[in-house]
């Protein structure tokens, strides 16, 4: 394969239909720039209209016409369509595939995978890695806004979550590369990522009338938004942990209930200790479908250069805090971390 460096670090840009990613910093929050300048404990919230009104307009439509609507083939519509948007779009093409770049794919696969992930209801893929960018290298810092820190109550962390924004004073720059912002179909997903229920929605019609576009569309769209933020709110507050990330103001930990509706998203401190991984579930007995549905790829050869722990470059700032820690680990973690 022929490739050449894009101008942002972290990014490779590739010439035979194959998207690489750059092992020099596996670790790296790669879109955010000017980070010695900025602030991300000075900033104030704001109201996010647009989102809140989708929001807002999905959760009371879902539950006003969910129990009137409500039928059996309904109710798997909804299971079937959330399994797929969340796994094929939202873990392994938003965020394994998109934001850590844990795997290279065709382009043509990214693309599907990124309209699966678009079809979640949530946002778009440029606004996807702003928000899960800007909101790690926050975590990450000694100390950071009290929107951040999931510290509240926790509704009043859900009405917050879903319907605001934190507006910093001096934010970072955004630059997730020429790749991303040269490619026609990621911006034309992140501009009209709400209009992508419409043909969804004209599909449900069609096979299963009001029912299906209800349960398939607007309960969907409710819950899989709204898990979203609880796996957020749960996974930085409590629950096990194998890794600490050393200096950060906010720890992630592991929330194992959570672990298939999320696609193994919930194995968040894992996470944590390894972003670039693209298994999540690293410890016996971790259901982790979003990798299974990866490991599905690399046997059909459209999954390449898949990224683990263990043929990962060992990582400097993380702690083990279990007798576990180290068995999912590079072989030579144990020196960095001291243990």
């Amino acid at each position: 394969m022929t490739a050449k460096r894009s101008k942002t670090p972290g990014h490779i840009e590739a010439n035979d239909g194959i998207i690489s990613a750059d092992h020099t910093d596996a670790f790296k929050v790669n879109s955010l720039t000017g980070l010695d300048k900025a602030d991300p404990v000075d900033g104030e919230v704001v109201w996010d209209a647009p989102r809140s009104m989708w929001n807002l307009g999905m959760f009371l439509t879902a539950l006003a016409l969910a129990p009137i609507t409500f039928e059996w083939d309904a109710l798997l519509v909804f299971l079937v369509t959330s399994g797929i948007t969340l796994c094929a779009g939202h873990s392994v093409g938003f965020h394994r595939r998109l934001v850590h770049r844990s795997f290279d794919c065709p382009k043509w696969l990214e693309h599907l995978l990124l309209w699966f992930g678009t079809a979640v209801g949530m946002g778009g893929p440029i606004w996807t890695i702003r928000l899960h960018d800007s909101r790690d290298w926050a975590q990450r810092q000694p100390d950071c806004h009290w929107f951040l820190c999931h510290k509240k109550p926790l509704l009043l962390d859900g009405f917050y979550y879903l319907n605001f924004r934190l507006k910093l004073r001096n934010p970072p720059g955004f630059d997730p590369g020429p790749e991303i912002m040269n490619d026609r179909f990621i911006v034309f997903l992140d501009k009209t990522w709400m209009c992508h229920q419409i043909p969804i929605a004209f599909a449900l019609y069609l096979l299963g009338g009001l029912p299906w576009v209800v349960w398939g569309v607007c309960v969907r769209v409710a819950a899989c938004t709204s898990m979203h933020w609880l796996i957020s709110y749960y996974a930085h507050t409590k629950g096990p942990q194998d890794w600490t990330v050393d200096g950060a103001v906010i720890q992630a930990h592991n929330v194992p209930l959570l672990a298939i509706p999320t696609m193994g998203e919930s194995w968040h401190n894992n996470h944590h200790a390894f972003p670039s991984s693209a298994r999540h579930g690293l410890y016996p007995g971790q259901i982790d479908l979003g990798w299974n549905f990866i490991q599905v790829l690399q046997w059909f050869g459209l999954a390449r250069n898949v990224k683990l722990p263990k043929n990962l470059p060992p990582r400097v700032g993380i702690s083990p805090t279990s007798s576990r820690a180290m068995a999912a680990a590079a072989p030579n973690q144990a020196e960095i971390s001291g243990a």
